[in-house]
């Protein structure tokens, strides 16, 4: 559906005509070619990539392995595979802004290319990916988008995170792999990268802590200036595009006089000669290619400008010139992608614009859209359109529809080229000076194809505690398709179901044994599907399809006596799965917080993760929290990061410090040996915490360890990563006058989200009130 016109607006105002003609204006002037590689969305280099783009108009791209769906995620509930469709969808975003290839070596949810959680090892990570598909899939992108240069944002040392480690490792082997004819992992034709620069800084900083120096700068790619047209530095409009990763909380200021260059070693390499800049060794214009009357009509556009007419004028007779017969067979890629670039500098020159809308965004097999399409030819002798359709999409007249086989929306497309949308798009054909040239716009909203055969289940995940009474679940049933279709559940011997107003009940037999079941979800008799639609504001809408099926964990925790007040930051949901564990648990308000009667009600505060910085009425509150400790109280701390507004003195109720770089404080290990270190009933009362409560954990043990703590806190656990020193600091305790503070930096929160039941278990007697 069209977009609200205050959206329309804010949109047109951040990208005047003038502004997206000089961005289109600047990549003619270079024929040269750069992939920055890494492991996660918000890897790449941003402030280089502006300045190499926006100054010198290199031809960006990036190659980046895995959707980031073992991060974090500041700005909602969406985990692991969510996560990623979400943050696939921002990197989008991000390189719209940079006008950046983006290619995934990573090309489904289920792919073993996955961010699997934090590494320490490159080559237990590339043990954990495949390391011959990562190879494989890392040739396939050299080859489909041929660069002359690649460059891995990170270095492969101690110290750094063990994704990035492989990506670099992986980019020093595809470099001579890609241009093998005997290599048997990729079918495409050959392509010899011609230079592979490190980064000559240290990746060291919050997170990461390189072990050793970087190596010597070879040269340096300044980027402290500013783009003329707007008057804004190179590092501001990095930011501009990595204010997108808004999950990872990205997005800084960076003041003026602040900007820093970029020192680059040259690792390898087959030009010969001086090597003081990117370009030197390369075809650096079309004149290199053997077109020099294409480039002399580009050089006019960039002098002409901003006379639109004249600049219409040349970059025509630039299209014209291209001839692919006088440019080497192995370089009639940079051709094609400068009549791409002209074609699209054409189009803004001559004032073309171009609106498509459907009047629906979410369609499904057999289903049917009007779409419509606002217009103005600018300056151009003949502006035609027409909708570009993938398979399985049929046009009558202004009408679009979808047949039984067209292929369901893609949470995790392997590509996206800002000036080559995927189809659904339109075609646009514009003919200036006797040229045709050809671009393709998307719609407005891209549209999503759901399954024919599906409903939204809610939950998906849930548990029973064998020690609390209810043995019922009631499944919610949404936008059932097809409408009326009747629901069914395939259950396990001895459980029933029956349909009511909302879904199904569910009922286990009482002496239901403990475990972990599927639960698929038929609609008349055949399998269904489920999708999750993700939507922000700054994104463009996604849907993650997967079975429909309820996963059921059945759990044996024993409850503690207290009234849990719980205070969320909106990152974790634990107030959730304490009440479906059968704890007596209140979610509270900002009021609450702030009045001893109400703060009087309960005997355990839970402070969830991050909620020091997202809940505002959290800090000012915590004397009065302490005192609600010292009173008798029991406050339980989920983990925090330092910049979380935790203070070290004055936000625990005694000094208690968050170790960082984070990597020396986590233990990435998800089956690490915990041993107990000390007899205490958060590990006894009311559950006995057993070497079973450590198995079948998710990613990892936990990060953000403590790093020093007042001697009132008693350590509790022992755990390390292999051949590391053991950490002392992911659950301490203190008696704090008649209360308790716990601070726990395991990740309780999301084995609660993967129905772990060991998690459960601890998280109750993390609750339990100081005997």
């Amino acid at each position: 559906m069209p977009l609200t016109d205050q959206t329309r607006i804010a949109r047109q105002a951040a990208q005047p005509r003038i502004l997206r003609l000089w961005r289109a204006l600047v990549p003619l002037t270079s024929t040269v070619s750069f992939m920055n590689t890494g492991a996660h969305p918000d890897d790449e280099t941003s402030a280089m990539l502006a300045a190499m783009g926006f100054r010198d108009g290199v031809d960006l791209s990036y190659a980046c392995s895995t959707r980031g769906e073992g991060g974090q995620n500041d700005i909602g509930t969406e985990a692991t595979e969510a996560l990623g469709v979400l943050r696939t969808a921002e990197m989008e975003r991000a390189s719209d802004a940079l006008n950046l290839r983006m290619y995934w070596l990573s090309q489904s949810p289920d792919d073993t290319i996955f961010d699997f959680g934090f590494s320490k090892s490159g080559k237990e990570t590339l043990a954990k990916w495949d390391e011959s598909r990562t190879l494989a899939r890392f040739v396939d992108i050299l080859r489909l988008e041929r660069p002359d240069i690649i460059c891995p944002t990170f270095l492969d040392i101690p110290g750094q995170h063990g994704h990035h480690r492989a990506m670099t490792e992986a980019a020093h082997r595809v470099f001579d792999l890609a241009a093998d004819p005997t290599y048997g992992g990729s079918t495409l034709p050959v392509w010899q990268v011609k230079k592979l620069y490190l980064p000559a800084w240290s990746g060291a900083g919050q997170a990461y802590d390189d072990d050793l120096p970087p190596p010597p700068a070879t040269l340096t790619v300044s980027a402290d200036g500013i783009e003329e047209i707007t008057g804004t530095s190179y590092a501001m409009l990095g930011q501009h595009s990595r204010a997108f990763h808004k999950t990872q909380a990205m997005g800084n200021w960076v003041a003026p006089g602040a900007e820093r260059n970029w020192p680059l070693h040259l690792a390898n390499r087959r030009t010969t000669g001086p090597d003081t800049t990117i370009a030197d060794g390369l075809p650096q214009t079309l004149a290199d290619l053997g077109n020099a009357a294409a480039q002399a009509h580009i050089d006019a556009a960039l002098a002409a400008f901003p006379d639109r007419r004249a600049v219409v004028a040349e970059l025509s007779a630039a299209h014209g010139a291209l001839d692919l017969a006088a440019c080497p067979p192995d370089l009639h890629h940079k051709q094609r992608r400068k009549q791409q670039q002209l074609a699209t500098a054409l189009r803004i020159a001559a004032g073309v614009e171009l609106r498509a809308t459907l009047d629906r965004d979410t369609l499904r097999p057999g289903d049917s859209t009007g779409f419509q399409v606002e217009q103005r030819a600018g300056v151009a002798d003949q502006l035609r359109h027409a909708p570009a359709l993938p398979d399985g999409w049929l046009q009558a007249d202004d009408t679009l529809s979808v047949t039984p086989d067209a292929p369901l929306a893609d949470p995790y497309p392997d590509s996206y080229l800002p000036d080559a949308p995927r189809a659904p798009c339109v075609e646009v054909a514009i003919t200036t000076a006797g040229v045709t040239s050809t671009t393709y716009v998307p719609f407005e909203t891209p549209p999503l194809v759901l399954p024919a055969t599906s409903a939204r289940l809610t939950p998906m995940l849930d548990v029973v505690n064998r020690r609390a009474p209810a043995r019922d679940i009631d499944l919610h049933l949404r936008d059932i398709h097809p409408t009326g279709a009747t629901p069914t559940l395939d259950l396990p011997a001895g459980w029933s179901a029956k349909e009511n107003d909302t879904g199904l009940s569910v009922t286990l037999p009482a002496d239901v044994a403990t475990g972990r079941h599927d639960l698929p979800l038929r609609l008349n008799g055949d399998l269904a599907q489920t999708q999750r639609q993700i939507a922000h504001d700054h994104i463009d809408p996604r849907a993650l399809i997967t079975p429909a099926q309820m996963q059921l964990s059945v759990i044996d925790a024993a409850l503690p006596e207290a009234r849990i007040g719980y205070i969320g930051g909106g990152n974790d949901r634990v107030d959730h799965w304490l009440d479906r564990m059968g704890a007596d648990v209140t979610a509270l308000s900002d009021d609450q917080i702030a009045s001893d009667s109400a703060l009087a009600g309960f005997d355990t505060l839970v402070i969830g993760i991050f909620a020091m910085r997202f809940r505002p009425a959290l800090a000012p509150a915590m004397p009065r929290l302490h005192d609600w400790v010292k009173n008798g109280g029991t406050l339980v701390t989920l983990y925090h990061r330092p910049w979380d507004n935790w203070h070290p003195d004055t936000t625990p109720p005694a000094p208690l410090e968050i170790g960082q770089p984070s990597l020396r404080w986590r233990v990435t290990d998800e089956n690490a040996k915990v041993t107990p270190l000390a007899d205490h009933p958060l590990l006894s009362h009311p559950n006995q915490i057993t070497e079973a409560d450590w198995a079948g954990w998710h990613k990892e043990r936990g990060l953000y360890f403590a790093k020093r703590w007042d001697t009132a806190y008693t350590p509790l656990l022992e755990m390390a990563d292999p051949d590391e020193d053991p950490h002392h600091g992911a659950l301490l305790v203190a008696d704090i006058g008649k209360g308790r503070h716990v601070h726990c930096a395991l990740i309780l929160h999301h084995q609660m989200e993967k129905g772990v039941p060991g998690a459960f278990r601890l998280m109750a007697n993390l609750c339990a009130p100081r005997g």
